[in-house]
């Protein structure tokens, strides 16, 4: 029974292809996947609660109905104070979600697999020890994050869905995420054959 649970890898055609129909099912249904505001919106739940309330106010002349004196809160009208006063909408679940679908994968990967150092780290890093792995992991995801909110959007919102949806910053994120890479890729991967 516990072989039928665990988690099994897909090919990557399979992958792209899920992929692929998540997000247009998503643009089709819902909006456009983007992740990285999310967290810039669970900052401002946070800074609003730790402040009193001070930061999202009630706004009948901003075009969402909330404004905040934060300048990025404020922007598109309060669109983002709007997301911080009410939380519970599309984008933010769906962060939840994720979130929610690491830990149920990491939960359903066999016991063999689940405290595994991946080869390449411990080649590169010599170090196999999966708690330093976990904390420069999350270091990296930090920069990753900070990255993409000064890049105004993730690789889900500028890449993915922008070019579902033809835009050229969409099609020009892509053409530079790839530049680079693919020659780290090169670098990372150099002298390992075909594993």
């Amino acid at each position: 029974m516990k072989n039928i649970l665990c988690q099994k890898q897909w090919n990557w055609k399979v992958s792209g292809i899920a992929l692929g129909i998540s997000f247009l099912l998503a643009v089709l249904l819902v909006k456009p996947i983007g992740v990285s505001t999310q967290f810039v919106i669970l900052d401002g739940i946070i800074w609003n609660a730790a402040t009193s309330g001070d930061m999202v106010l009630e706004d009948a002349q901003a075009s969402h109905g909330y404004s905040s004196p934060n300048a990025y809160l404020n922007k598109s009208g309060g669109k983002y104070a709007k997301n911080v006063a009410k939380p519970l909408n599309y984008s933010f679940i769906f962060v939840i979600a994720m979130i929610a679908g690491g830990f149920l994968g990491q939960v359903l990967t066999s016991k063999d697999e689940k405290n595994k150092v991946p080869d390449v780290w411990v080649t590169k890093c010599g170090n196999g020890s999966i708690i330093i792995r976990y904390i420069l992991v999350f270091i990296g995801g930090i920069l990753a994050l900070f990255g993409s909110r000064l890049a105004g959007g993730c690789t889900s919102g500028h890449m993915m869905s922008g070019m579902m949806q033809t835009s050229l910053s969409g099609y020009l994120f892509a053409i530079g995420a790839f530049a680079f890479a693919i020659p780290t890729a090169f670098m990372t991967y150099k002298n390992r054959g075909d594993k």
